[in-house]
């Protein structure tokens, strides 16, 4: 009987240590940036869920049952806010039950809440198109943007799981090394994109260009929101007469046939940008997302 007991303990023992460490926080993140950027902070101590793809719109979601169940189970909601997801996040919020997650609560994260925000409308008018009244809610493409969201989810992390509070500041400080060595080396080779005109598809750009001092000249959109109509491009033509551009860009969710027609009639470049990371191969990461974005409108100058 002592023996038995003893084999069992034994094989316990093994079969504990050959067990992955539990994570201690379940994170949701709206986006795969927000995902990328919880992992940097988060590593081994947390379990992340990510709800859509670089190929999914985030303004068009559908607030399935399995985002409900995720919801439900998660510690931290990590999303872009700013009206973003406003179409499926509050359903997943009150369907899911889950008091942890909700606004005003540590494990709620709004990330656009904590930058200063670009294209605040100064008249609210829906006839305008998909007009955000709290402003562009893309704002992970700045980086500098990234870099203060990082401090906001490495205090919560250590609010929520004070176990491992340590291990999530040390993970934001070798982060936000890396990331401003980054920044530095970001803003010098893209130095030759200042001033550069580019036609966007869709407002989701505004932050990048901003930084880089790239310079909308029109959009494949006639209102945000809007699809392309033949009319529209037929004007923007008309338009980019006057105010020539070197490239039109767009995102991996956009449909790429307005962006190619328009590239064969100003015999300019078409870019698909990778937007967030999993956009591109490159981009399989924060780092890659934004060397890849730069890489391609350079290989456009």
């Amino acid at each position: 009987m002592k023996n038995t007991l003893l084999k069992i303990l034994l094989i316990g023992a093994i079969w504990s240590v050959g067990m992955p460490a539990y994570a201690a926080l379940k994170v949701f993140a709206c986006g795969p940036e927000w995902g990328a950027l919880a992992k940097e902070i988060g590593k081994e101590n947390i379990s992340i869920y990510t709800a859509i793809t670089a190929l999914q719109d985030a303004h068009r979601i559908e607030a399935r049952p399995s985002l409900i169940a995720q919801a439900r189970k998660a510690d931290v909601m990590i999303c872009s806010g700013a009206e973003l997801e406003v179409g499926w996040v509050p359903l997943l919020l009150r369907q899911s039950g889950n008091a942890r997650i909700q606004p005003g609560q540590p494990g709620y994260i709004e990330a656009s809440s904590f930058v200063a925000k670009l294209e605040i409308p100064r008249i609210l008018d829906r006839s305008q198109g998909d007009v955000h009244p709290q402003g562009n809610p893309h704002v992970h493409l700045n980086p500098h943007n990234i870099a203060t969201i990082a401090h906001v989810i490495a205090e919560r992390f250590a609010r929520l799981d004070a176990q491992n509070a340590m291990a999530y500041k040390n993970n934001e400080s070798v982060f936000q090394s890396r990331w401003n060595q980054a920044i530095a080396h970001w803003e010098q080779i893209a130095s030759p994109l200042r001033g550069m005109p580019v036609v966007v598809y869709h407002k989701d750009m505004s932050y990048f260009l901003d930084w880089l001092g790239l310079k909308e000249v029109g959009s494949l959109e006639p209102k945000p929101g809007i699809p392309p109509s033949t009319g529209h491009l037929s004007k923007l033509l008309s338009q980019l007469e006057g105010q020539p551009a070197k490239a039109v860009v767009y995102s991996p969710y956009n449909n790429p046939d307005a962006a190619k027609w328009l590239s064969e009639k100003e015999k300019i470049p078409a870019l698909g940008l990778p937007y967030t990371v999993g956009g591109s191969d490159k981009a399989s990461d924060l780092f890659g997302l934004f060397d890849d974005m730069i890489a391609r409108l350079l290989s456009a100058k």
